[in-house]
């Protein structure tokens, strides 16, 4: 007869990804998120039994947060028992394996759902009065792609193309975002190469309730666009060599300065979320050939910092 043996978890200090996970199982809407996909994911009829929903969710969400690939977070679960656990995995039980994975990424790219969980997550923070929707800042940054033709197809990615900040240039797409004037966090996203201009796509990502957005010097001429809507005001910061000019013993001029300072500390705030998917998710390059699977991935990247950056006060709000 086999002797049981007794585990004895002596360890009393948690690490910073038990800290996270622990947080995040906390303020993301689970239950609401299941509702959601619920009717897109199969019903286990046939074959052998699927995982249920909330596991493969909690494994995407994974997926997001610490940078693995499908059959990186399939390794993962053998050698890093808090990833089980937060997956409400049984600890000898069965396992997803990256095939599984990936369908369920196909799954939510197919009827577009990343749009629906980034609606979830800021109906969350509307309810606890944690957003408002009356001045949006837009912003973009660009997303690294691979210049190498090291792949299947020998060539760069078709979408993704160079363009020049600065003096340096880069390979990639552009990730335009449409943030909260008031905390930062992230309303309306769009993906697109890497050489379309900010201003392009400046007014698309207006939700219709904002009255003022406010933009830097990308989106000089926004309000003469033909999609520019005539009941928001915009406020586009000065052009440096413009303001350089401005004298300061002027009392006008002081006046200008002090706004464009004011301007300024309200779009510091759109560069909170990516802050928190380049930095905190380790976001530098994009993961997927073409535009839609990459926009579905930073749609969801957005919803997931935006719970993030509130984190303290939902957990709070919750009890």
């Amino acid at each position: 007869m086999k002797q049981a043996s007794l585990k004895l978890n002596l360890t009393v200090k948690r690490t910073r990804e038990q800290v996270f996970l622990e947080q995040m199982a906390q303020v993301v809407p689970w239950t609401v998120l299941v509702e959601l996909i619920a009717p897109y994911y199969p019903g286990g009829k046939t074959g052998r039994p699927p995982f249920s929903l909330q596991t493969m969710l909690r494994v995407h969400f994974m997926q997001q947060w610490f940078t693995l690939s499908d059959p990186g977070m399939e390794e993962a679960f053998f050698d890093r028992p808090v990833y089980r656990e937060f997956a409400q995995l049984e600890e000898f039980g069965r396992l997803p394996d990256e095939s599984t994975i990936l369908r369920f990424r196909h799954r939510l790219e197919k009827h577009k759902l990343a749009e629906h969980v980034l609606g979830v997550a800021n109906d969350i923070l509307i309810e606890h009065g944690l957003l408002l929707k009356l001045g949006t800042v837009v912003d973009a940054t660009l997303i690294a792609a691979p210049s190498s033709t090291k792949n299947t197809q020998h060539q760069h990615d078709p979408d993704m193309h160079s363009n020049k900040k600065g003096q340096q240039m880069y390979f990639g797409m552009k990730a335009h975002i449409g943030a909260a004037a008031e905390s930062g966090v992230v309303l309306t996203v769009r993906g697109t190469s890497g050489i379309v201009s900010d201003v392009t796509e400046g007014n698309s990502l207006l939700h219709d309730q904002e009255t003022v957005t406010f933009g830097d010097t990308g989106y000089h001429g926004i309000q003469k666009r033909p999609d520019a809507k005539a009941d928001v005001t915009c406020h586009v910061a000065m052009r440096p060599g413009k303001r350089k000019a401005l004298n300061n013993d002027n009392a006008a001029d002081a006046l200008i300065d002090k706004a464009e300072k004011i301007k300024a500390g309200i779009r510091a705030k759109v560069e909170h979320p990516f802050r928190v998917i380049k930095r905190q998710f380790g976001i530098v390059k994009v993961r997927f050939r073409g535009f839609k699977k990459n926009t579905a991935q930073l749609v969801t990247l957005f919803a997931l910092s935006n719970l993030w950056m509130v984190r303290g006060k939902l957990m709070e709000a919750q009890g």
